[in-house]
Order: structure tokens, then sequence, then C-alpha cells
């Protein structure tokens, strides 16, 4: 199906990107706006003259199921960039005593690897395994992950406290079941051939943004940078008119995809009810190269830092949830993350050159109260149409979120 219709996409981050793509794909005159000088959003690269590399923001994980992924990278041509371990094997390394396991999915979907307790983590039962199934059976609401799963003992610390943090970005005690049970069907309950996590080779410009704006340029698609929407006009049902600040552009019958943060997006519709809480992530990255065998992923218990990843490099760590760090002294916590990869790598060598990087509001807070408060992507204005990782996607905030949103924007604005 084509469509010669014009559509507006405000925003270049990743949900924009897709609804860019996708548009295009379908045949739409697609013009993007983006306020900043560059496109990405919060996935994206940049050249840091501390350490003299060029490195992502943020350790950002997808997973080989994810299918939006998978779609929007094939079109791209760079599905093949994205590297991983040949099966779902999940390293963890508990600092507190200084034991080393592998969570090791098995590839078919029958979960006979929780028979296994060899392939289990250590200290945990069948039985306590048969929470996960309950808690992926969650059903929109205000059930927490604590009503589900017992927050108290191992299983709680070594599976999924460090599970759900990484994928909710907030204190899992507190997170929506529906969200963390929607993660673990679309992931674990399809097998390990689904959830293999995978990371952009050699960074996420070069697999996501440069080619994704390529593509676009190729295809005559206008991207328009350091162009901030400062409002919309609306009347009756119909968005009629944008607002850069050089005065009122009128759309004339076109289409708007709003693909900015929630935030931004609730200053520019008032009545607009988005997630107003937001959870922070810290990355901080050494100018240092792992040593020989070292695994890509490993999960760190009982330090400051949480997942390590070993690039060829340099190494990375994530602190999902990072409120409670992230206005600490940049120096003293550099070393205190690095104390705690020492052990894990074996490594004996001072801290080498750093860098931390601070996402402030890196996602929405994914509670049952903010689930309730995302927006649909259909509004109440017939040609607008809302794409971010904040919007219903019935995800939590992540890479698939946002392309998943961004394709759902374009279907709905070709139809409209």
């Amino acid at each position: 199906m084509t469509s010669g219709r014009t559509v507006h996409v405000i925003g270049a981050g990743l949900a924009g990107l897709s609804a860019a793509v996708a548009l295009t794909r379908q045949g739409a005159r697609v013009i993007v706006h983006e306020a900043a000088p560059r496109a990405g959003g919060r996935c994206r690269s940049y050249y840091d003259r501390t350490l003299g590399q060029t490195i992502d923001n943020g350790n950002h994980f997808v997973f080989s199921g994810n299918q939006a992924v998978r779609r929007y990278l094939q079109v791209l041509g760079t599905a093949d960039r994205l590297e991983g371990p040949s099966h779902a094997d999940f390293a963890f390394h508990d600092l507190r005593d200084g034991s080393r396991w592998t969570l090791a999915v098995n590839d078919s979907p029958l979960p006979w690897w929780v028979l296994d307790p060899r392939r289990r983590t250590p200290g945990t039962s069948l039985g306590e395994h048969m929470a996960l199934a309950r808690l992926a059976l969650s059903r929109p609401g205000s059930a927490t992950i604590a009503d589900r799963v017992d927050s108290h003992g191992t299983f709680w610390d070594r599976v999924v406290d460090p599970m759900m943090l990484a994928v909710l970005n907030c204190p899992p005690a507190e997170g929506s079941a529906w969200l963390a049970g929607r993660f673990l069907r679309e992931s674990f309950a399809r097998g390990g051939r689904a959830c293999r996590t995978m990371v952009a080779v050699p960074n996420l410009d070069a697999v996501f943004i440069d080619p994704a704006l390529t593509w676009l340029n190729t295809r005559n698609v206008q991207v328009r940078f350091g162009a901030r929407l400062r409002g919309l006009v609306m009347e009756g049902d119909h968005v009629t008119a944008l607002d850069f600040g050089a005065g009122e552009e009128a759309l004339g019958g076109a289409t708007v995809v709003l693909a900015v943060p929630p935030w931004v997006a609730g200053e520019l519709i008032r009545e607009l009810v988005v997630p107003d809480r937001f959870c922070s992530i810290l990355n901080a990255h050494f100018a240092c190269a792992p040593p020989p065998g070292a695994r890509t992923i490993t999960a760190l218990i009982g330090g400051t830092a949480q997942w390590v990843v070993c690039h060829p490099d340099r190494i990375s760590i994530t602190i999902s949830g990072a409120d409670d760090v992230i206005d600490e002294d940049r120096e003293a916590l550099a070393a205190r993350i690095w104390k705690d990869i020492v052990p894990m790598l074996g490594l004996d060598t001072p801290m080498p050159t750093w860098q931390i990087v601070k996402e402030r509001r890196a996602t929405f807070a994914a509670t049952p109260m903010q689930d309730a408060r995302r927006p649909s992507t259909r509004t109440r204005w017939r040609n607008l149409f809302l794409a971010g990782d904040w919007t219903q996607t019935g995800l939590p905030a992540t890479i698939e979120g946002a392309l998943r949103s961004g394709e759902a924007a374009a279907r709905l604005a070709v139809a409209s």
C-alpha cells in the first residue's frame, strides 16, 4: 500500500527514525524535524576526548528475539552488526562471596533448563522459578513484581532483582508486574533463541542511527536539525499548523507524528497525560582492554556496578536505577566502580582513564502508576499520533518498544 500524504515526524530518536522509515516505505512524503544538532536521542554514540575513543552513551542491549529491532535493521542492512553469544548464557559474579555461575537457558521454548540445578542460579529451586511463570501471566493493573514474587532471599537477590532492575530501570519491588511479565513472555518464555543478549558493533550510531539517516537521505527525506517545535495549533479535531519559532507553518492536510520525550509532549499538549516520574542510568567507561577470554557481558551482584561489558578497547559498566549514586563525586564513584571490576576480571592495574555518562531521565519509572499514565498512539486529534518508548507499547522503556511505537504511529498516520 502506498500513500501520497505528507507526514511531519517531530523527533529523530529511535521512535522518530522508526516512524520515518516505515512511512517512507509506505510511500508517504516525510519531513523529520529534530531539535538537537544530531539524531539518536538517548541512543547515541560520540567521540570522547578524555578517553580518545568513540563510545556509546550507555550499554544498550537488545535481545535476539526482538522483532521490531530485526525488522528495522533488516531494512537498513545492519542486522549482521548485532553481536552476542551463540546461546543464552548469562554470566554472574557475586562480589560478596566471590562466587560465579552461568544461568544457561536452553534454545527451545520448553524450559527444561529450570530442571537442571547446574543451569540455574546456585541456591535457587525449581519451585521458585515457577514464580516467574506466574509473573509472566500478569495482566495490566496495579500489581507490582513484589506482589507476585517473594522479594526476600537468594532467588530475589540473584535472579529477580538484577534481571528486573536492568529491564525496568526502577526498584524491582515497585516495578509493574504487567510490564515484567510482558518482557518474560517475549524473551525467556520463547526459549534461549529469543533471549540472547546482543550489542551493537562497533557502536549504536553505526548500527541504528547513521544507516537510517543514509537510508532516508537516499529516498529524498528531509531531516531538519536544530528545529525545535515550539507549539502545535489545533482547530477542532485537527492540528492545523506547527510553530518552530519563526511563525506558524500551515499543515495543509498533512499528518504529524510526535516522537519527543514525554515531558516535551506534555508541554506541547497540556491536556495530555504522560509519565511524570523518571529513573536515571549511569554508565562508566574505562580505557582499558579487557583480559583475554573475558566474557562480553557479566552481571555483578553486591557491588556498585551492575553490568560489565567488555569491548575490545575498553570496559564499560551500567548502573540502572542509579538515582542513589548519580549525584556522587565522579572520581570517587569511578574508583568505587573500578574496585568492583578488578576482582571480576582478575586485573592488577591502577584505575585507567575513565569517563562517566549520566542520563538523569533515562526512562519513565516502570511502576503500575506510571504505566497507567502512558498514552496510546492515537490522540483525539485525527492527524496527530504519538511515538516513543513512553507511549503504551505494552513493554518497558526499551529499544524494542521505541521502534514498535514508531511502526504503530506510521500505520495509523498512513491510514488516517
